[in-house]
């Protein structure tokens, strides 16, 4: 079953790049107590994620920190080495924006919004999401039908949910 608007959010640990190397980072600690925007999307360096997905964060950031937004997270199901030279690739770093690993699925897998499709290599990757977080809980929540389409899990998109 997957996430719903109302539900809190499963505990689960991610990884973040740090200049010390790889830490574990906890959903609990991350969201607890804030307002947060977490964005999740099938793999990073993958097309409509790199082209269209993260630039609309970094095109909205400033409109979610005037919405009181503490902080907006990217989760991808990739390693933290692979997230934090995306992130730096992107600019999206520069902009402000926090980039984690979801290295074996954990977090995806909680929320119930994975998918495989073996064909082009992606085995238990997220679907492309995005989501308001208010104290652990979930106020806000578009999920896209297609992994190959962005548009209500955009920056524009979840700003319109608001």
């Amino acid at each position: 079953m997957s996430i719903s608007t109302g539900d809190h959010l499963p505990d689960a640990t991610l990884v973040t790049l740090t200049d010390k190397g790889p830490a574990p980072v906890t959903i609990k600690e991350k969201t607890a107590g804030r307002k947060v925007v977490i964005f999740g999307l099938p793999g990073a360096y993958t097309g409509v994620c790199s082209t269209a997905h993260v630039p609309s964060f970094i095109r909205t950031k400033a409109q979610f920190d005037e919405k009181g937004v503490d902080e907006i997270i990217c989760v991808s199901v990739n390693d933290p080495f692979v997230m934090g030279a995306w992130s730096e690739s992107t600019g999206a770093g520069a902009a402000g924006l926090t980039f984690l690993g979801d290295p074996v699925s954990e977090f995806t897998k909680a929320l119930g919004l994975e998918f495989s499709a073996p064909p082009v290599g992606l085995i238990d990757r997220s679907k492309r999401y995005a989501m308001l977080v208010e104290d652990g809980v979930v106020k806000a929540l578009n999920v896209e039908e297609n992994a190959g389409v962005c548009d209500i899990s955009a920056g524009e998109g979840l700003l319109d949910s608001m």
